[in-house]
């Protein structure tokens, strides 16, 4: 059985109610998982105290059935895929 290895990501959005947060933290999660080996497991999570509804968000980005329905939302989609383009 291959060991999973973990790799944990804090971010801080600029403002304690910043709009974007959740957005940025499925953005990284969608780049990361598509560019990491399955054997690594990912967490992400907002600073502590740098968000007002930090826990709610830590929550929605380190779901995998709340990150999957949102990529299933055609617009959400979208936007996700515009930010984690690679421009190479």
């Amino acid at each position: 059985m291959e060991e999973h290895k973990l790799i944990t990501i804090t971010f801080t959005p600029t403002v304690q109610h910043c709009s974007l947060a959740t957005l940025i933290g499925l953005c990284l999660r969608v780049k990361l998982e598509r560019t990491l080996p399955d054997k690594f497991k990912l967490d992400i999570y907002l600073a502590k105290g740098s968000h007002s509804t930090e826990q709610e968000i830590n929550k929605q980005i380190n779901d995998k059935e709340r990150v999957a329905a949102a990529m299933e939302n055609p617009n959400l989609r979208k936007i996700v895929e515009n930010c984690i383009e690679d421009e190479g």
